[in-house]
Order: C-alpha cells, then sequence, then structure tokens
C-alpha cells in the first residue's frame, strides 16, 4: 500500500479544501510572504486554469513567480522558460515551489566540430 502524501500533517484533500491564505501559514516564511503578496494573481490564475481545462486547450503561462498551492495540483500548464513552453504536471510534492522550478531556462551545451578558421592550425588549411 503506497503512503498517502502529507504537508505538514494535512492531507491534500484537507489543503484543496483551504483558502489559499489558509494555506500560506503552512508554509516557510519566504513563500508565505509571496504567496500573501500574490494572492489575487494566484486566484486569477487558477480560475483561468479552470476556464481552460473545461475547453481542452493547454494553459500557457510566462508567469514563473508564482508559488504552487493545493489548488493547482493536477493541473498541466506550459512554463514558458525564455525559448519554448515546458510541459509541467503539478503534483503534490511541488507545493510551495514556484512555477519556474520546474522549466529550466539553461541547458547544458553541445558542442559540434569547429569549423575552418577556428584554430590556428586550420587558419593555414586552404577553403576548397
Amino acid at each position: 500500500m503506497a503512503k498517502e502524501f502529507t504537508f505538514r500533517g494535512k492531507t491534500i484533500k484537507e489543503l484543496k479544501e483551504l483558502d489559499t491564505r489558509e494555506f500560506a501559514k503552512f508554509l516557510k516564511s519566504r513563500q508565505r510572504r509571496a504567496v500573501l503578496r500574490q494572492f489575487d494573481a494566484i486566484e486569477n490564475f487558477i480560475a483561468r486554469c479552470k476556464r481552460k481545462e473545461n475547453k481542452g486547450k493547454p494553459i500557457r503561462t510566462h508567469l514563473r513567480h508564482l508559488v504552487i498551492v493545493p489548488r493547482m495540483v493536477d493541473f498541466t500548464i506550459n512554463i514558458y522558460n525564455g525559448k519554448e513552453y515546458v510541459r509541467v504536471n503539478i503534483i503534490p510534492e511541488m507545493l510551495g515551489h514556484r512555477l519556474g522550478e520546474f522549466s529550466v531556462t539553461r541547458t547544458k551545451v553541445q558542442h559540434g566540430s569547429p569549423g575552418i578558421g577556428a584554430t590556428r592550425s586550420s587558419a593555414a588549411l586552404s577553403v576548397k
């Protein structure tokens, strides 16, 4: 039997019933401050997500700074990383984190082989 997820002693069902401001009391100080300041933005985002999910359209956002609250759990969101949208499924373990943490902006560089003139030895070669 799988262990049921709890966050600070509360199950996900109990957390979903709480108001966003009530949930903020269970967060650490930095996230709590962010949630209380972003209350209107979070509520608008959740309302927008519910409208778009009913129509079957993917939810796209640039709002990487929003803190994940329990009512966002089970949403599928496309988060912009500066180049493209990264599909993210919100799960209970993400509570209290920001959306941007799950859409990495920097990737590992994969260099190809150097071209002609890139090194001193290749500068002497003919271009033909």
